[in-house]
């Protein structure tokens, strides 16, 4: 047990622990956005998804458990990553050059990072943590779209979700060890790709909601 505590707490095992739990939401993302897409089925469709994923009981508790345990282990993490590197070099460069392939999904991540997190929390207690006695999940997304203020400040989000994903997908295979010169230019596509994805499927619902609501 103390060589996985000594391995973890490295530089390497601490980037492997950020490659994990990035790939991890990486994918719960591509589950939530097929799951949102039932909203152009209407509301009946919709909320049938909704009704089926909460029947799930214990065990959409327990994903639950386990993404907010990945969550916090990605952020402290990666937060502690950063300053790590910040006090190794505490003196700014005078010119913020480009080199090494550097772009702005890599010179942002912590910053785009903690702007999701805000938003994640925000996002739970407005759709998830809210008494849906008397309306549905449905109506809630609708109501909270009809708003442009809250469609323009998702959208905006969503952006920054790709410019964050646009990196971290394609740095975490990196990190685990998959980084061949055959193969990191795939890699490197599909995560441009997926993180157009990201943007463009997430970002067009509040768009979708506010035209039909």
């Amino acid at each position: 047990m103390n060589w996985l505590v000594k391995s973890l707490g490295s530089s390497i095992g601490k980037k492997l622990l950020m490659a994990l739990t990035g790939l991890s939401f990486c994918g719960f993302l591509v589950g939530h956005l097929a799951g949102n897409l039932f909203i152009y089925g209407g509301r009946d469709s919709f909320n049938s998804y909704a009704e089926h994923l909460h029947s799930l009981g214990p065990l959409l508790i327990l994903f639950e458990m386990g993404l907010i345990t990945f969550a916090i282990i990605h952020v402290v993490t990666g937060l502690f990553l950063f300053y790590q590197n910040w006090s190794a070099r505490p003196a700014r460069y005078l010119v913020n050059k480009s080199a090494g392939g550097r772009t702005i999904g890599s010179a942002t991540m912590p910053y785009t990072g903690v702007i999701l997190l805000m938003f994640v929390i925000f996002h739970l207690f407005h759709f998830t943590f809210v008494d849906k006695t008397h309306q549905t999940i449905f109506d809630i997304v609708s109501i909270s779209f009809q708003n442009p203020i809250y469609v323009v400040l998702y959208i905006a989000v969503m952006v920054v979700a790709a410019i964050h994903v646009s990196h971290g997908f394609w740095s975490a295979f990196q990190t685990i060890g998959i980084n061949h010169p055959k193969y990191m230019p795939l890699i490197r596509g599909l995560s441009l790709a997926f993180s157009i994805v990201v943007a463009a499927g997430f970002g067009f619902i509040p768009v979708y909601v506010s035209l039909i609501a």
